[in-house]
C-alpha cells in the first residue's frame, strides 16, 4: 500500500467544501433570479424572515459576515424595498432591520424554494440532515 499524498488536492476538506459551497448555490440562482435575489441576499431574507426587526450587529453575528460585507447586501435589499435601515430607538447607535410588506409577502414564494433544492440534489432528506450537522461541528470546530 502506497503512502497517501497530504496534499493532494483531491483529499483536501478546503477543496471539498469549496467545490460543494459553489455547486449548490449554483442551484439556488435560477430559484431566486425570479425573486430579484442573489444568494447572501436570501440568506438576509432567511434570517429576517426567522426575526424582525433585527439590529445590524445581531444580522451580522447570524450570518457570519462581517458589518463591511453586509452593509451593501442591505442597502441593495432596502433599495429594491424588501426592508428598511432605521436607528434603533432603544439605541441611536444601533441600526435595526426590518422587513417591510414587501419583504413579508416575498416568504411565500421563498417557501418553495427548500423543496426545489433538496428536488435538484436527488438525496435523501436525511443524508442532507447528517451534512448539515456534519458542517454545522466544521464550523463551531473551525470558529
Amino acid at each position: 500500500m502506497r503512502d497517501q499524498n497530504p496534499l493532494a488536492l483531491e483529499q483536501q476538506v478546503c477543496f471539498a467544501l469549496s467545490v460543494a459551497a459553489r455547486s449548490v448555490v449554483a442551484i439556488y440562482r435560477p430559484l431566486l433570479e425570479p425573486m430579484g435575489l442573489t444568494h447572501p441576499q436570501y440568506l438576509v431574507m432567511l434570517a429576517l424572515w426567522g426575526e424582525s426587526p433585527l439590529t445590524q450587529r445581531r444580522l451580522s453575528e447570524l450570518l457570519a459576515l462581517d458589518p463591511g460585507t453586509l452593509s451593501p447586501l442591505l442597502k441593495r435589499l432596502e433599495a429594491i424595498g424588501y426592508l428598511r435601515r432605521e436607528r434603533d430607538p432603544a439605541d441611536e447607535r444601533s441600526l435595526a432591520i426590518t422587513l417591510t410588506d414587501s419583504g413579508r409577502e416575498l416568504r411565500a414564494e421563498a417557501l418553495k424554494i427548500p423543496p426545489a433544492v433538496v428536488a435538484r440534489l436527488g438525496l435523501p432528506i436525511e443524508d442532507l440532515q447528517r451534512l448539515h450537522g456534519a458542517l454545522t461541528q466544521v464550523i463551531a470546530a473551525a470558529s
